[in-house]
C-alpha cells in the first residue's frame, strides 16, 4: 500500500490518501502522514522485502527517517501536484513522456 501514509483510523486495510484525477489523468496525490516509528519501521521492511522479491517499485529501509519520528512528529498531511502533471493536463497530452523537460529521459526514437 502506501509506506508513508498513516493507516485510516476506522477502515482496516484503508490509509488516508488520496489522488485526484481530471479527464483520467492523475493532478495530485495527497495523504495523512504516518507519524508513528514502529509502524513506520514495519512499512520500510514489508518495502524492503518486496524489494527483494523483485518488486522494482519498492523502496528500501529509509533508518535516518524512522530515528527523525522517534524524536516526534505532529499530525502532518499535504499534497503534491508536480509541474510535469499539471503541464500535461494543461497542453491535453495523454503520456507525462510528452511533456519531460530532460531529454536524456525520453525514450529514444520518440
Amino acid at each position: 500500500m502506501s509506506p508513508l501514509a498513516k493507516w485510516h483510523r476506522s477502515k482496516e486495510g484503508l490509509t488516508e490518501r488520496f489522488e485526484m484525477f481530471v479527464n483520467t489523468k492523475e493532478l495530485c496525490n495527497a495523504y495523512t502522514e504516518l507519524n508513528d516509528p514502529e509502524r513506520q519501521m514495519q512499512c520500510f521492511m514489508g518495502q524492503a522485502a518486496a524489494k527483494e522479491a523483485g518488486d522494482d517499485e519498492a523502496q528500501g529501509v529509509d533508518h535516518d527517517f524512522v530515528t527523525a519520528l522517534e524524536h516526534g512528529l505532529p499530525p502532518t498531511g499535504g499534497w503534491g501536484c508536480g509541474i510535469d502533471r499539471l503541464t500535461m493536463f494543461l497542453s491535453d497530452k495523454n503520456s507525462i513522456r510528452e511533456v519531460i523537460l530532460f531529454p536524456a529521459m525520453k525514450p529514444l526514437g520518440k
